[in-house]
């Protein structure tokens, strides 16, 4: 009896479910470092959200808050459980790659928390002394782990991209490289169209074929201004419009003018009382101007493509252990307070 007793003491040690006779909050290890349940629940709590959108749409679950339904093989819990682990190993790669490059990053959750009281401190002394304190008053733990992480990130980016021999550094022909290969995408905004424009009332008690036989008249003519001077009180316009409007109008126009090969006409547009055609007559590209406008943020697309590349290979290369006991010890009503 003594000796199954010094077995099951053992094996609770081995698994880490208690230490010198005490339950321990350790749920897994990434890079040798502990996750604490606590950390876990923190990401669990953060993803929930995303996690059941994601869940409802894949698996269609009756209801989504329902952690403890049935995804697939797994509970949807087991699967944010999973999803929460991979943020975890995730943010540990970026937060031990910030220290390393000499940038301050908690090492743990309980770092995190001290990091985030202590600027709560610093912000309630800033107002109490009538100093201007920029962003939130007071950071709530989601709040700030997003803002600190995005900050280390942005701070890593422009560190490592910014030398010759950086791991993120991108070059000029790495740029250029970039523009040609999606070259139509990046000198959207730079491009410029002649067209003409088409309006045609819809007479009053006109049958439903009437936009039928003026498709059919359309697609017969030798292009909209000699369809023009044949349609009752059709009226035709000619105008030039540069990409990148921001305006829904600028928008829509974009999109029917982008469509269309020189000389092409359009698919009718239905307005109020009115159909709408447009025939595209010229189109021109200023690929210099285009490629001075994007060169900046191809950079940065491309820089983040290497940092998210750059964190990947590290994640792959580390080591997570996950305490499977631990993790399944947690319960809906956990996540849910």
């Amino acid at each position: 009896m003594v000796a199954g007793a010094l077995a099951a003491l053992v094996a609770l040690l081995v698994t880490g479910a208690v230490v010198l006779g005490q339950r321990t909050d350790r749920v897994a290890a990434v890079a040798g470092q502990p996750v604490t349940r606590d950390e876990l629940l923190f990401h669990m709590r953060m993803l929930a959200p995303r996690v059941q959108n994601e869940l409802r749409n894949t698996y269609h679950l009756r209801t989504p808050t329902d952690w403890n339904e049935r995804a697939g093989d797994r509970t949807a819990l087991q699967r944010l459980a999973a999803r929460a682990l991979d943020q975890i190993e995730h943010d540990r790669t970026v937060l031990a790659l910030a220290r390393e490059q000499g940038l301050p990053a908690a090492a743990g959750h309980a770092g995190f928390l001290d990091e985030l009281a202590a600027e709560n401190e610093r912000r309630a002394a800033a107002i109490a002394k009538g100093e201007v304190v920029y962003g939130l008053a007071e950071f709530s733990p989601e709040e700030f782990y997003s803002h600190r992480l995005t900050e280390l990130t942005t701070a890593l980016k422009r560190r490592l991209s910014a030398s010759r021999d950086g791991p993120l550094h991108v070059t000029d022909a790495d740029v250029r490289k970039a523009f040609e290969q999606d070259r139509d995408a990046w000198s959207a905004n730079a491009t410029t169209y002649t067209y003409a424009k088409l309006v045609v009332p819809v007479p009053k008690g006109a049958s439903g074929d009437y936009a039928e036989g003026l498709r059919r008249r359309v697609a017969a003519a030798d292009g909209l201004a000699r369809l023009a001077k044949r349609e009752p009180g059709a009226e035709l316009t000619t105008a030039t419009q540069r990409g990148g409007g921001s305006a829904v109008h600028d928008q829509d126009l974009m999109a029917v003018l982008g469509s269309l090969e020189k000389g092409q006409i359009s698919a009718p547009v239905p307005g109020a009382g009115q159909i709408t055609y447009y025939e595209l007559d010229d189109k021109t590209v200023d690929e210099d101007a285009a490629f001075a406008e994007y060169a900046r943020r191809i950079r940065q697309s491309l820089v983040e493509e290497k940092f998210d590349q750059f964190i990947r290979d590290r994640v792959e290369a580390g080591q997570a252990e996950i305490d499977a006991a631990a993790v399944d010890a947690i319960n809906a009503e956990d996540v849910q307070q």
